[in-house]
């Protein structure tokens, strides 16, 4: 069976990479992408590396364009989604790569993004520990997805088997990340300029104010049955100058009585089975380079007995695997089809 695709937002980054990924996925045909601003003109003028979609002319984003097909993409700013998914009631699988359907919490939407709140979509990263067992086993069954944000999820991969272990103590966490521009979209922003970010690493939303950390207190909350207010984090983003990539390096304490082996136990147990989230060796620690353009999650940990904290590193494109591969990754979940497809583990290099 081909499943018809329309992918809104499609002249954005984060639209752009869904396309990429789909255009190579078998079951798959797109027959619509939409914008705003740029409705009317060929798609390639805005992502000119899609060469096989060269046929296509960016719609308007309405709900009638929209509607009609198997699956619709949402790739648009927080806030937006909303007002096409409340109208989509008739398509089969709508998966929002935006926020508007990550939090459970009102609150939190209150606090962090402000503006209509809607209903929480099942989460879209299936290798996330859920008490006993994955989220994967919610979105086999999904009909509404939650794409996640990418420096939520890259955290929450990052922390979750240890805190669902036990092994950490998740009300004293520390998460610091550094990533690409890529990450804030592609709309004219003056500190996203090159001569801004080019030879200067800049942090952003610094003291408790990104709108990721609910996000974040929600999932590990999940992974360890306890309350999000129980979570704990200071979280800071930094902004290199790299296209795009996610290197979080997340710290935590170590519970008393817990032993080395232990430790790291929890995280081999918790992704040996794992395609895209994979635990390097004892000693070895990911680059960014190492998943450019792959749906992977690199993990390196270590055991810091002096600070008595154990340290987290883990590389992803956000792109992909904080994005668009967790979006189609979900969406090959809730299809039926096997959950690798038109997905890499591997990365481009040099």
């Amino acid at each position: 069976m081909t499943y018809s695709v329309a992918v809104s937002g499609a002249s954005g980054y984060a639209g752009g990479e869904i396309l990429r990924l789909l255009a190579s996925h078998p079951d798959i045909e797109i027959r619509t992408v939409t914008a705003h601003s740029n409705a009317g003109q060929p798609l390639v003028e805005h992502q000119p590396h899609l060469r096989s979609l060269a046929h296509l002319t960016l719609q308007d984003t309405t709900p009638e364009i929209l509607a009609g097909h198997d699956i619709v993409f949402l790739a648009l700013p927080h806030g937006q989604s909303g007002q096409y998914t409340d109208a989509l009631g008739a398509t089969p699988l709508v998966i929002d790569a935006g926020a508007d359907h990550r939090l459970t919490s009102q609150a939190s939407w209150d606090a962090f993004y402000g503006g209509d709140f809607h209903e929480p979509w099942a989460y879209g990263v299936p290798e996330l520990l859920v008490g006993g067992t994955k989220q994967r086993e919610t979105l086999r069954t999904a009909t509404r997805i939650a794409a996640p944000g990418c420096n939520a999820s890259t955290v929450s991969l990052s922390l979750a088997p240890g805190v669902a272990a036990g092994v950490i103590d998740s009300g004293d966490i520390v998460s610091v990340l550094a990533v690409g521009p890529s990450g804030a979209g592609k709309s004219l922003k003056t500190t996203l300029l090159g001569s801004e970010i080019l030879g200067t690493a800049n942090p952003y939303a610094v003291g408790g104010t990104h709108r990721h950390i609910p996000e974040i207190r929600q999932a590990l909350a999940a992974a360890s049955g306890a309350a999000p207010e129980g979570i704990r984090i200071s979280f800071t983003p930094v902004i290199v100058p790299m296209a795009r990539g996610i290197l979080a390096t997340s710290t935590a304490p170590i519970v008393d009585g817990v032993s080395d082996a232990e430790i790291r136990a929890a995280w081999e147990h918790a992704y040996e089975d794992e395609t895209f989230v994979q635990l390097l060796p004892e000693g070895h620690f990911p680059r960014t380079a190492d998943v450019l353009g792959a749906n992977t999650a690199l993990i390196g940990l270590a055991i810091d007995r002096a600070a008595n904290r154990v340290t987290v590193v883990t590389a992803v494109d956000n792109l992909v695997k904080g994005t668009a591969g967790a979006a189609i990754q979900s969406m090959n979940l809730a299809l039926g089809l096997p959950e690798s497809r038109a997905l890499s583990v591997n990365g481009v290099a040099p």
